[in-house]
This record gives C-alpha cells, sequence and structure tokens, in this order.
C-alpha cells in the first residue's frame, strides 16, 4: 500500500520562469519520446512515478528523454565516468544569462547566430551550447582540454546537423590557459559562460561524490558509482573553484575589449569575497552577481565586463541591432 499521496508544489519555483522544467517530470510524455526510459520508471512511496537519481544509467535516460522531447536532439550520448549534467540547471544556466544580455539591450535578448556564446569547459555533454542554440539561437565556442570529452561533444554535433552549423569546437592545449589560444584577438564575443570543476583534489571530489550518492540512497555509500564520479577536468582543480575562478578573471582582462559579459557559475557563497576582490584587482567596470535556486541547493553567476558606456552602446549597434 502507498502511503497517502504527497502534495506537490505544481512549479519549481525557484527555476528561472522561461525555464521548461519547472514543472516535476512528465514521465508518460518523455517515455513516449524516450521508450527506454520506461524500464527505470517506479512508482515512490507515495504512488508518483519517478525515477531513481542514484542509478547512473536512468539519471543518463531521463536526459535523452529532456534533450529529446524539449530541444529535438536525437542523438545525445556520454561516454562512461564522464559527468551527467542536470538539465534543469544548466538550462537555468543559459536564461538568466540571456536576461543579463537583454538588460544591457534595452530589455530586448538579442538572438539569433549573430550572437557569439563561449563555453568554456564544454565537456563530453555539450549541454550549454544545446540549450542556448536551441532556445536563442545564438552559435556557440566549445573549449575542451579534454580529447575524449571533445570527442564525445564532436559526436553530438555530428548526429544532430543543425548544431553542428552553429557550435565550433576548440581544443585548449594548455590547460593553464583558458581564453588564450581559444578566443581570437579580433574576434568579438558577446558573452563567455563556465561551470567549473568545484572541488580542490581527487580525494574531495570523490567524498562529494559519496556524500550524494548517500543522499541518494538514503544510506551511507562507501563506493563511488562511475558515472556519478566525473573526469579530473570536470570535478576537480588544484585550489578548486576558487583558484579557478580568480585565473579566469585574471586572464579575462587580456581579452578586455573581445568580450561583452565574462560569466561563470560560483557554487559557494564563500568564494564570493575573493571572486570580487580579483575583480576590483583587474579593474572590472561593472560586475553583477545572479541568484539561481536548483531544488534544495542554491547557486549564483557572478558576471563581468571591462567595457565602458561608450564601448558598450558601439557594440549593441554594430553587433546585436545592426541586422
Amino acid at each position: 500500500m502507498p502511503e497517502l499521496k504527497k502534495v506537490h508544489p505544481a512549479e519549481k519555483t525557484v527555476l528561472h520562469p522561461r525555464n521548461k522544467h519547472r514543472e516535476r517530470y512528465d514521465f508518460k510524455k518523455l517515455t513516449v519520446t524516450c521508450p527506454e526510459l520506461a524500464k527505470y520508471v517506479k512508482l515512490n512511496a507515495y504512488g508518483d512515478e519517478s525515477l531513481d537519481f542514484a542509478n547512473s544509467k536512468a539519471v543518463k535516460w531521463l536526459n535523452k528523454a529532456l534533450l529529446k522531447h524539449y530541444y529535438n536532439i536525437e542523438y545525445w550520448d556520454i561516454p562512461t565516468g564522464y559527468l551527467c549534467p542536470p538539465i534543469p540547471g544548466r538550462v537555468d544556466y543559459i536564461h538568466h544569462v540571456a536576461d543579463l544580455l537583454g538588460n544591457s539591450n534595452n530589455g530586448k535578448i538579442p538572438t539569433g547566430p549573430k550572437i557569439k556564446c563561449m563555453d568554456i569547459g564544454v565537456g563530453a555533454s555539450c549541454v550549454f551550447p544545446i540549450v542556448g542554440n536551441k532556445e536563442y539561437g545564438w552559435s556557440f565556442i566549445g573549449s575542451e582540454t579534454d580529447p575524449a570529452a571533445l570527442e564525445s561533444a564532436s559526436k553530438i554535433l555530428n548526429n544532430n546537423p543543425f548544431l553542428k552549423r552553429s557550435i565550433e569546437l576548440r581544443f585548449q592545449e594548455n590547460p593553464m590557459d583558458i581564453f588564450h589560444g581559444i578566443m581570437e584577438r579580433n574576434e568579438p564575443v558577446d558573452l563567455t559562460i563556465c561551470n567549473p570543476p568545484f572541488h580542490a583534489s581527487l580525494e574531495e571530489a570523490q567524498e562529494g561524490t559519496l556524500r550524494k550518492l548517500s543522499s541518494l540512497n538514503h544510506k551511507k555509500v562507501t563506493t563511488p558509482t562511475l558515472n556519478f564520479g566525473g573526469q579530473t577536468t570536470e570535478l576537480w582543480c588544484e585550489g578548486g573553484e576558487e583558484r579557478f575562478v580568480r585565473s579566469m578573471i585574471r586572464q579575462s582582462k587580456q581579452f578586455a575589449s573581445n568580450c561583452f559579459w565574462f560569466t561563470t557559475q560560483i557554487s559557494k557563497q564563500s568564494h564570493l569575497k575573493s571572486v570580487y576582490e580579483a575583480l576590483e584587482n583587474v579593474g572590472a567596470l561593472d560586475v553583477k552577481t545572479i541568484p539561481m535556486g536548483q531544488g534544495t541547493k542554491t547557486s549564483r553567476i557572478v558576471a563581468w565586463t571591462f567595457l565602458k558606456e561608450d564601448q558598450q552602446k558601439s557594440w549593441l549597434n554594430t553587433r546585436w541591432n545592426a541586422f
């Protein structure tokens, strides 16, 4: 006998108003779109259709179904051992930075292929470019230091020809460089986005994975599941999120006139003080912090620009409103 049915909110109100995933997953529709998902859908204790989110295969099939149902992606896959990104959270980032561009453009979000976005660390999943292209028609440059991840992203593009026309992948040979070697000096980029590696060591990353799995399983888990582990460059780097973002900020100064808005996600609020100090040190002229809520987790996007007011107006006239 199932327990008394739980009353769920009609929408996940913490998500962006334009996010297609504010409502609870409609597994009936998703399993029609992607029949392979059906074997992972079970009734939970409340009699609701749900998924075992501790099962990496179930989560991968959910992602496939969401991308196919909402974004017309016929093929999507990631290699075993690579991070399976939460689609609603990635979608939220894209909508928030679209608003950022719109707020700089008299309330009108610039759309279409003339808008170029750079995804720093596109990953094996290529999710940010997929969503940004489908929702706003933007063009993308996806940078990556991991050849296997780049190969996976390339396979996704090759199997979805409409994406291949708008998304270019570039290999970053030097993992210490973020923009150099990827962003050309005479190449205007309207927006950069990044979901930086969070942890400061492999051990810390593994501990975080085990905490996540223990929470999902409602019992202590001592062995990480491969697909939830993620690769080194996805989950950790020396110094973790704080050092990575500070380095990104320092390097962004070298490309100050190339880009309108640099942005990055900041997962840990305690890192903000250090990030703001780094932005002050490089002379960022405008800094914005955009809160994001994803379930019980809170996060934020930090955005900065070096463009003066007259440079911003010129950018709008020549790139966003010239067509």
